[in-house]
């Protein structure tokens, strides 16, 4: 039997998840086996992107597995950067401007971002590569990128759906440091 290294998800209020993450300075063994670690947890939970950060490491990585127009993005994003394009509408849609977040689990809210973003990263072999992005791609770039800035979806939204989602976290208990929750075994998911 072979035993998937599936980490737990830091949930909101954990100190790593609301602190900008530090540079990669050498990809090493230990980093590869985070990145293996990630893939295994974003798959198990299931999500579409996690950031180092969320599984309690504050480094600047992230992690993506995507399909789009029949093209299948999957990869690791080591110190990477990101070019925003405009926000054309400030106004969200909650059909499809809904997000949500594995360190934030079970909620999703309408939150505008922009629609095209350019990723600059490195990948586990060290090479540089860049990545243009549009739709859902992007925004996954955005929130993940977030991430390493100790930024949530949850800070960008706009007042009434800040006051709903601050009334779950008096429910849940969240917003204090110490929580976290294991995909495949808490019944929880973004």
């Amino acid at each position: 039997m072979v035993v998937v290294p599936i980490r737990r998800i830091a949930i909101t209020g954990e100190t790593v998840l609301h602190q900008p993450a530090l540079t990669v300075a050498e990809i090493t063994l230990e980093i590869k086996e985070l990145v293996s670690d990630m893939f295994d947890t974003m798959t198990a939970a299931p999500g579409v992107g996690l950031a180092a950060t969320q599984v309690g490491v504050g480094l600047r990585i992230f992690v993506y597995d995507y399909e789009q127009d029949e093209i299948h993005y999957r990869g690791v994003a080591i110190n990477p950067t990101l070019e925003v394009g405009e926000i054309l509408d400030l106004q969200a849609d909650e059909d499809t401007d809904s997000e949500g977040c594995l360190s934030i689990p079970g909620e999703r809210y309408p939150l505008k971002r922009s629609d095209t973003a350019t990723l600059h990263a490195t990948d586990l072999a060290g090479s540089p590569y860049t990545i243009a992005a549009t739709g859902w791609l992007a925004r996954i770039f955005q929130h993940e990128y977030d991430h390493l800035d100790g930024v949530l979806y949850a800070d960008r939204l706009i007042k009434p759906y800040q006051r709903e989602l601050k009334k779950v976290y008096k429910y849940e208990g969240w917003g204090v440091p110490g929580q976290s929750w294991m995909p495949g075994e808490d019944d929880l998911e973004a």
